[in-house]
């Protein structure tokens, strides 16, 4: 008697399918490509390393700190940022940045899909950048190059959007699987800054790449951790815990003035009087001399992370990260030049927790260190879990499981109250857009057609004449905002539904016979019922492109009118919402009883 096709449908706690068993076929295939994907970039990396900084054809690991250049190493980074530059304008603008707002953008905005030239190009221009003593990471890089290289095999396939955004995030998350040697942390970060979305069908796909990726990644780059470091006690202690508070707030402070300074340095070249091509170049000038004065700033710095989570680092070194390395990763960030952000955060937050270790309670060697770089991580990117299971999976340290909690939780809750959006979303919103970082239940999941449903309604029956219509109409006034009669036989089952404009049309006697029937005239409609979400309802009315329906009960051979429902009415669901969120009251009352007046003796 409807178009409903879901009469009979239960209601479950997922809305996965067994297509999903496919697209987790495919983002394994997606998570092995991207591994090697991974490897390529870092062999490229350290190519261009040793042709900048040594002159030879190697892809040996090297880090542009130990060359021999003298003042002529200033102009390696220009000339890397010139490249850069050049690939930027001719080739696609979109390797500028690093990686993870163009990510975003490319999953919200543009269904998922990206150029196939973006796969060969950002790995190269951020190999360049890094390689000529770029002080990002190749973190960023990998995440877009990986997230390439799932949305072109997944273009390939006839798949959804939402498809081809589970195979993006897939390859990006392996990608950073296969860098880091942390599976697990490139799930939660995919979840936490990609997906958008909690769901088996996308969590699913992407955890198993990032897993592939992750197994891998130990036949090519050998087994983790990535920067081991001294185990820690498991019990820190009241003033261990106190020191955690501290180390979480400074990491918040700290995030939030390296977000603010990135985007000032962004506005600062936004008013240079010469095209953006060049912006690079002087960024890469910075870098040249920041480099010159603490060459252990310029590159990736792994080897730097290590000796700072090792307790080895002394005041030159943090002192020269959190100056020297901050200022050239804020100024050539801000210039558009290509590269990561991941591996300069983890050094200014091991660089802090350095700090940190000379006044906090002597926790072991690194202790700090680590604590403060799962924090800044968090604070930054506004991803408390990825800072840290993602410290986690870096040095193998369970024991710090406790100490991260607290301090990452306190810099992402500094972040959240200080800034109104993060050094990744900043960029996504200076481009004209908007996205919401909280997830939550959708009102309209949890309330049901049965609560907002109306049931004070005017219904016509079946055997009505045309010529008794009117009367009815006139005796019967519609409640205000009822467009739509359904028309119900004489056991109350629903026949059809007929519009406010159709009963004026029925009146013309030139057009039909007064004697008819109005169940001959009316419409089968599309029905909801009482026991659905009101999620249900808004995407059949989308379907069909309806702005009420009548409610009817379920039953095998009868469909008892039970009221009717409108976007009015899914819109007071909204309100209702609302009302729960901001109103405040006091539920429980406490009385300690009255005090009983003392009664004087009389005299």
């Amino acid at each position: 008697m409807n178009k409903n096709t879901d009469t009979s449908q239960v209601h479950g706690d997922f809305t996965a399918t067994p297509r999903m068993a496919l697209i987790a076929a495919m983002a394994v295939c997606i998570g092995l490509i991207s591994t090697l994907v991974a490897w390529a970039l870092l062999q490229l990396i350290a190519l261009f390393t040793n042709l900048f900084y040594y002159g030879r054809i190697s892809t040996a690991p090297v880090s542009p700190a130990g060359h021999h250049l003298g003042w002529f190493a200033v102009f390696i980074p220009i000339a890397g940022s010139l490249i850069i530059g050049l690939m930027a304008r001719y080739g696609s603008d979109r390797i500028r940045g690093h990686g993870i707002p163009e990510a975003i953008e490319s999953i919200l905005l543009n269904g998922s899909k990206v150029q196939p030239r973006l796969a060969l190009l950002k790995p190269i221009s951020s190999a360049i950048s890094i390689g000529s003593g770029g002080p990002f990471g190749a973190e960023g890089p990998i995440i877009m190059t990986g997230g390439a290289v799932g949305s072109i095999i997944a273009q390939l396939f006839h798949l959804t959007s939402a498809e081809r955004k589970t195979l993006l995030v897939a390859g990006a998350a392996a990608g950073m699987a296969a860098t880091f040697a942390a599976p697990v942390a490139s799930a939660v970060l995919a979840i936490e800054l990609l997906l958008f979305e909690w769901k088996p069908r996308s969590a699913v796909p992407v955890a198993l790449a990032a897993a592939a990726a992750g197994a891998g990644r130990r036949y090519i780059f050998g087994v983790g951790p990535l920067f081991p470091s001294p185990p820690h006690h498991l019990l820190i202690g009241p003033a261990g815990l106190l020191g955690c508070v501290a180390a979480g707030l400074l990491a918040g402070l700290l995030a939030a003035v390296l977000t603010k300074a990135v985007y000032a340095a962004e506005d600062a070249f936004q008013k240079l009087p010469f095209h953006w091509m060049w912006w690079p170049a002087i960024g890469g000038l910075v870098v040249g001399l920041g480099g010159l004065i603490f060459p252990p700033a310029l590159g990736v710095g792994y080897e730097t992370i290590g000796a700072l989570l090792q307790g080895d680092a002394g005041t030159k070194l943090l002192a020269g990260v959190l100056l020297v390395k901050s200022t050239i990763w804020v100024i050539s960030l801000g210039s558009g030049t290509s590269g990561g952000v991941l591996a300069p955060l983890l050094m200014m937050g091991a660089a802090m927790g350095g700090i940190e270790a000379m006044f906090l309670p002597n926790l072991g060697p690194g202790f700090w260190p680590l604590v403060s770089m799962g924090a800044v991580l968090a604070g930054t990117m506004r991803a408390p879990f990825t800072g840290i299971i993602f410290a986690l999976e870096l040095t193998h340290d369970i024991n710090i499981l406790l100490p991260l909690l607290v301090a990452a939780m306190l810099a992402h809750a500094t972040t959240v109250l200080l800034l109104k959006r993060s050094i990744l979303t900043e960029k996504v919103a200076r481009r004209g857009f908007h996205l919401s970082r909280e997830y939550a239940i959708d009102p309209l999941e949890i309330l049901f057609v049965r609560e907002v449903m109306r049931t004070h309604l005017v219904a016509f029956p079946a055997t009505t004449t045309l010529a008794q219509l009117h009367g009815l109409v006139r005796e019967r006034p519609a409640p205000r905002g009822q467009h739509l009669y359904p028309v119900v036989t004489d056991t109350g089952d629903l026949r059809g539904v007929i519009t406010r404009k159709q009963v004026h049309k029925l009146g013309d006697s030139d057009l039909h016979a007064p004697d008819s029937l109005l169940g001959e005239h009316v419409t089968r409609p599309v029905v909801a019922y009482p026991d659905e979400p009101l999620r249900v309802v808004v995407h059949r009315m989308a379907e069909f492109g309806l702005t009420r329906l009548p409610v009817v009960e379920r039953g095998p051979d009868t469909q008892k009118l039970a009221g009717m429902i409108s976007l009015d009415d899914l819109l007071q669901a909204r309100i209702r919402n609302l009302t729960e969120e901001r109103r405040q009251e006091r539920i429980l009352h406490l009385s300690w009883g009255a005090r009983r007046p003392v009664a004087s003796n009389p005299v």
